[in-house]
């Protein structure tokens, strides 16, 4: 766990004794204010963009029935599982740069790991299922979308989060805090498996990268390389004449494949640096490498990780046309209240302002003020 690795960076000045010759008390100061101050606000600037992305994306597909087809119900339920992430993990990992030790309690640290694990397994499995959608819809076109291909959808994605929460059980089962001398101190930490078991780590790191990264990501790569093979062939073999329809159905399921892609290619940009990290940590279990470009790779690392949370709502607007008009249009749609709101409180101020001044006309007719000395010349 990165707490592990941040409670080498206290204030005491004797700390920094541990870190290689490379390391001067100027570095230190450097990398301690970017420890406490810009990384936390990293996290913070994830947070926000990433629910509202999600949440607008949630929205759209919620509210505009032309928008609930296959795909997107996957797109949602992807972006759900990011939001998830967003609002727990996020920010306790966060707080974790400002407290080296463990403060959120025994639950918080069977329950953050199951959570954040549960997120990963429903966008890495929800990606499988939208690639195995799009092989599907390009690989066999003949095959006629039911009536009922809409709830299936919904159950396959309810399956996906069953089994994802499911997966991530022996996490909170195996999940502790720990009490672990430090010189003249205890240390308490939540560490993912027993210390006492020197297999369990390793055998752990390499079950998550396969079951989480790389089985799934071998299985579109199979998806991917059929569609390619397809949408090639097709370009080959296809008539002179061909009606606008077809032209516009074949263009949508190449530009839905496109983006599931992209989807695909930036949860793998963003997780392996922390899954190769993570192996590296378990199979060196023992020791702490406290060395600047450790520090480096795991900032950078984490940061990726938490960014896959917020990355695809952007993907999508750049990508999809429709997205994109929806997604203005709710923006649009916030600022017309906002001002309809500010109309109306004008209005209103007018209005008052207007019967105050009708009220005040009678106290001047006939050219007379409330003294009853004639006015000349202009009213001031």
């Amino acid at each position: 766990h990165l707490s592990l690795f941040l409670s080498l960076f206290s204030e005491d000045t004797s700390v920094y004794e541990n870190f290689t010759d490379d390391w001067t008390s100027d570095g230190g100061e450097t990398v301690h204010f970017i420890i406490r101050c810009v990384i936390p606000s990293v996290y913070i600037l994830i947070i926000t963009v990433g629910l509202l992305g999600n949440i607008t994306l949630v929205k759209i597909f919620i509210t505009t029935s032309a928008m609930r087809s296959v795909p997107n119900i996957f797109i949602s339920s992807l972006a759900v599982g990011d939001l998830l992430l967003l609002v727990t993990c996020v920010p306790v990992d966060a707080f974790r740069y400002f407290y080296e030790e463990w403060i959120f309690g025994t639950v918080a640290c069977k329950m953050i790991p199951v959570i954040q694990l549960t997120s990963v397994g429903v966008s890495v499995f929800t990606l499988t299922a939208l690639s195995a959608d799009r092989h599907k819809a390009i690989v066999n076109p003949m095959d006629i979308q039911t009536s009922s291909a809409v709830f299936w959808t919904c159950l396959k994605a309810i399956t996906i989060w069953v089994v994802s929460v499911l997966l991530a059980i022996p996490e909170a089962v195996f999940s502790q805090v720990v009490h672990m001398p430090d010189k003249n101190m205890t240390f308490t930490a939540c560490v993912p498996y027993p210390l006492s078991n020197e297999m369990h780590p390793k055998i752990h790191s390499i079950m998550i990268f396969l079951v989480y990264f790389l089985i799934p990501l071998s299985i579109i790569s199979v998806y991917y390389y059929h569609i390619a093979k397809t949408l090639i062939k097709s370009a080959h073999d296809m008539p002179g004449e061909v009606s606008e329809h077809s032209k516009r159905q074949t263009e949508t399921r190449k530009r839905l494949a496109k983006i599931v892609l992209v989807f695909v290619g930036l949860f793998a940009l963003c997780w392996f640096p922390n899954h190769v990290l993570y192996m590296y940590r378990s199979f060196n279990y023992r020791q702490i490498d406290s060395s600047l470009s450790h520090l480096i790779i795991t900032l950078v690392a984490r940061v990726l990780s938490f960014s896959s949370s917020c990355v695809n709502p952007f993907a999508l607007y750049l990508l999809s046309e429709s997205f994109r008009r929806h997604f203005n249009n709710q923006l649009l749609c916030r600022q017309r209240k906002y001002q309809e709101r500010n109309t109306s409180y004008l209005q209103s101020t007018s209005a008052i302002r207007m019967t105050s001044i009708r009220k005040s006309t009678p106290a001047v007719a006939n050219g007379h003020d409330q003294t009853g000395r004639t006015l000349k010349g202009k009213l001031w």
